[in-house]
This record gives C-alpha cells, sequence and structure tokens, in this order.
C-alpha cells in the first residue's frame, strides 16, 4: 500500500502501516545522528518529541543572510543510532528514517511504541532535498552542521519503505 501522512504522526497513522509500505510525509521531520541522540538521552530533547519524525541524516546546509538553505540531505546508516534508538523511541517519537536497519532493542521500542523505521534511499538526496519547502530551525549547531537538529518542513517526502513495523515484522529479516 501506499500512504501519504501529515506530521506528527498519531496511533491511527501507524496501524495502517506494515512492511513493504510506501509512504510520503508532509509537515515537519527533525534530522538527528549520533551526536543528536546521545544528548537527547542525556538532557532531554529541545523539542516536545510525541509523535515527531527523526530522519538520520546530516545534511548539507548552506548559510544565508536570513536563515538556512538545504542543499543535500540523505539518510546516513541508522545502525550508529542503536545505543540510543530505543530510549528516544520511549519518548514519543513515532517514525524514525534512516537506512540499513537497527537492533533488536530498537525493534522491540518499535513494537512496544507503536512506531516504525521507515528507510530512504541512498543516493538520493537530490531527490529528498526537492520536498523540502524550508529549514525551520536548527538546534544544537554547538554539535557541527551535520550533527544538529535541523527542523524541516517538507511536502510529499519520499518515497520511504516501512521495513521494521509496529507489527514486529521487519523486512531486513525476511528470507
Amino acid at each position: 500500500m501506499e500512504y501519504e501522512l501529515n506530521t506528527p504522526l498519531n496511533d491511527d497513522d501507524i496501524n495502517k502501516l506494515k512492511a513493504g509500505d510506501t509512504v510520503y510525509l508532509t509537515g515537519k521531520i527533525f534530522t538527528a545522528r549520533d551526536s543528536a541522540h546521545k544528548r537527547i538521552i542525556e538532557s532531554g530533547a529541545p523539542m516536545d518529541l510525541e509523535g515527531v519524525v527523526l530522519f538520520h541524516a546530516g545534511p548539507i546546509i548552506r548559510k544565508q543572510d536570513e536563515g538556512y538553505e538545504i542543499v543535500a540531505v540523505g539518510p546516513t546508516t541508522s545502525m550508529r543510532m542503536n545505543p540510543y534508538e530505543a530510549d528516544v523511541l520511549d519518548m514519543g517519537v513515532k517514525a524514525v528514517i534512516g537506512k540499513g536497519g537497527m537492533d533488536e532493542k530498537t525493534q522491540e521500542a518499535l513494537v512496544r511504541n507503536n512506531a516504525v523505521f521507515l528507510t530512504a534511499v541512498g543516493g538520493c538526496a537530490a531527490l529528498y532535498v526537492s520536498s523540502i519547502n524550508n529549514v525551520d530551525s536548527v538546534e544544537w549547531l554547538d554539535l557541527g552542521m551535520p550533527e544538529a537538529i535541523w527542523q524541516l518542513d517538507v511536502t510529499r517526502f519520499g518515497p520511504l519503505i516501512v521495513t521494521m513495523d509496529s507489527n514486529d515484522e521487519n523486512l531486513y529479516k525476511k528470507k
């Protein structure tokens, strides 16, 4: 199935999704990599995580006179976030976008929190950036541009594939 969902996500959105479905997102998504995940665990998130979509990405950003312009954004390898992701999911995150899948602890947290892991295709940074309307804000820029949390306003961001769902299905483990 193919779904167009608006963020923030809720349980009704997630209940529809099954491993193998295609998703397009409209609304706000937030980039977060290793350092941001670690700081979220240690210090708390700089925003309410309820219903949030986190994108494992280190965008290429250009500073402008007023604000920022996103040049390119693609998924980074998600397994680097394995030490933190289950705890972050427990804070209310409903979807994680990345590549390469995640560990059993994260899969259990997806089930426990009624959340999903969405795979973004590597090498499609130009395609994904075309779905971004605006960089709304940045948090924790002291971590560096790729590691900061960037709030992105998106329209039909995707295609994204549900690869780990809230029903304990994982396409990375299918034979």
